[in-house]
């Protein structure tokens, strides 16, 4: 018989439970008192507590080590209890952003073959619409009112267990932790393994980024930050937002959570970070507690970095980050680094310089090439071909917060991993360099390279050229017709009351002044970029580049 498992990192929020056990653990929204939201919390012993009923429940119903399970609750004290209830005994929890679109979730879901299924009355309408797609579910639990399906709710287990936790023993390092999906906002969807190894470095690469200083208080807006930060003993609040539209976030709220309980570290996307800008700016507020602002999700505008150091303190801290599902963290630079001549470098095309390699996280570029890469002694063999594309190759990382291999699809791990003894190195599919300084500069990614006559552009390093015209809110680099002829086009958001004419005029003069750009002869106004699901921050340049081609075929 298989003994009962656990993730062993979990032991760090029991202490917690033990030693501080009215500590708030999540605060989060419910309704409201007058225009601000209220607030509520759980504290550690009551999280604790319920997350133990969830497991004895679970396993009561068959739900063990290597069971995977998808969860689809939004962010909220249940979704923390299911989480941590599902690493106490094993579990596999199964976690996609339904933003991605309702046919393309089924698909992924589909895939990894589920045997419970944990979610609110929408999420298990789309499990009986699509009950083929579930056929291998046992197990369900409704977070909210149970409507026309059978099975457990949530609500009615209680928040005590009925006795004393069952000895459980740590998995290994490498047995499956969670299966987390990549938006897809690139390129197909892709199911990650996380093992309990890759978590657990996780946890002390967030600390060492913090300096070693424990968060005391965090504002979560990704879910996987949360559990992280409550395994470090952190108050996590979370502010009223849609995981889907993190961008419609109303930044008094936010501003208003940070103020009202201390927070002292934040995680948030561009999306999130320039709209509280805005506010802050025009609503000027200390937040004297906030020491640490960590971004990710997308390059966050070095204007928005600037912009927040003039409206915070002197002494806070702003970092932008890079990392995937595949590995977080990546790397980081703080904003005083960044403003040490980088911006102006990027300015010249140089790339967005995203910082160096996170701790103990090892990072190299590999030559440009849509093939697979089975093993490192075809590294080498390519190795020539990055005096081509200006040293400029694919992010490969390696490291033990690194996934190494993808559930679904297979096709995944011929693609996106590269052996190199007993190594995995993980293929970013994202284009930089790496300076002689060991810093990283991003250039775009690996999938929306232009592919001109004359050879490759790429996106981020041309944008970063043009979006310091006035009137520019952002550029994005496309290429119109097939891949080694393609022609570059520079599509173009404006800043409100901007003139069109003379922006796009000024947009040629710019261009005209760097060998990099002159290439590009066609200027396009668009109303507005389609962005990423999730962080509602990357471009959509693939839809980007059909419009494009429809607007210059109109042309004639």
């Amino acid at each position: 018989m298989t003994s009962a498992t656990y993730w062993a990192a979990i032991d760090r929020f029991r202490a917690f439970a033990r030693t501080e056990p009215d500590r708030e653990a999540v605060i989060y929204p419910d309704g409201t008192s007058g225009d601000l939201p209220s607030y509520r919390h759980v504290s550690y012993r009551e999280l604790d507590d319920w997350s133990e009923t969830i497991a004895e429940r679970l396993t009561a119903a068959g739900v063990g080590s290597g069971t995977r399970t998808i969860v689809l609750v939004l962010p909220s004290p249940e979704l923390y209890a299911i989480l941590f209830g599902l690493l106490k005994i094993g579990a596999v929890p199964v976690v996609i952003d339904p933003g991605m679109g309702l046919r393309k979730m089924v698909h992924c879901l589909r895939a990894v073959e589920a045997e419970a299924f944990i979610g609110i009355p929408p999420a298990h309408a789309v499990r009986v619409l699509f009950r083929s797609s579930f056929r291998k579910v046992r197990t369900t639990v409704t977070v909210g009112k149970r409507w026309f399906w059978r099975g457990e709710r949530l609500a009615a287990w209680g928040r005590r267990p009925s006795g004393a936790a069952p000895q459980r023993v740590p998995a290994p390092a490498d047995d499956v932790l969670v299966i987390g999906f990549t938006t897809g906002s690139t390129g197909p969807a892709k199911a990650v393994e996380l093992t309990h190894g890759n978590l657990a470095s996780m946890i002390d690469q967030v600390h060492t980024a913090r300096g070693e200083v424990a968060p005391e208080t965090s504002l979560i807006t990704l879910p996987l930050v949360g559990i992280l930060d409550l395994l470090l003993g952190s108050r996590c609040v979370l502010p009223p937002l849609i995981p889907s539209k993190v961008g419609s976030t109303d930044p008094a709220h936010v501003a208003h959570a940070i103020e009202k309980f201390g927070v002292r570290t934040m995680f948030a996307s561009p999306a999130l970070l320039i709209p509280l800008l805005r506010h802050l700016q025009q609503q000027p507020i200390e937040l004297k507690t906030l020491s640490s602002i960590y971004s990710g999700g997308a390059p966050v505008p070095d204007w928005c970095i600037a912009g927040l150091r003039e409206v915070l303190a002197e002494d806070v801290r702003i970092f932008a980050g890079y990392g995937s599902t595949e590995a977080l963290p990546m790397s980081l630079i703080e904003s005083r680094e960044l403003f040490g001549g980088l911006v102006e470098r990027a300015h010249r095309g140089e790339g967005t310089c995203i910082g160096r390699a996170a701790d103990q996280i090892d990072a190299r570029v590999v030559a440009i090439t849509d093939a697979a890469i089975p093993d490192w002694a075809r590294v080498e063999e390519l190795a020539g071909e990055l005096e081509s594309s200006r040293g400029i190759g694919e992010l490969v990382v390696a490291g033990p917060n690194v996934s190494t291999h993808y559930y679904w699809p297979e096709e995944a791990n011929r693609q996106g991993k590269i052996a190199d003894s007993d190594r995995i190195w993980h293929r970013t599919g994202d284009l930089a360099r790496i300076d002689a300084e060991g810093r990283i500069w991003f250039c775009g990614r690996k999938s929306q390279r232009v592919e001109t006559a004359d050879g490759p552009m790429f996106t981020v390093q041309v944008e970063q050229i043009f979006n310091t015209v006035a009137g520019v809110a952002r550029t994005a680099l496309v290429g119109v017709g097939a891949r080694g002829a393609q022609r570059p086009v520079l599509c173009f958001e404006l800043k409100p009351e901007a003139d069109g004419a003379a922006v796009g005029a000024a947009l040629r003069a710019r261009g005209r002044e760097f060998e990099l750009t002159r290439p590009i002869a066609d200027f396009l106004s668009h109303p507005g970029f389609p962005v990423d699901i999730r962080h509602n921050a990357k471009i959509g340049r693939e839809q980007l580049s059909q419009w494009a081609a429809g607007q210059i075929g109109k042309r004639g």
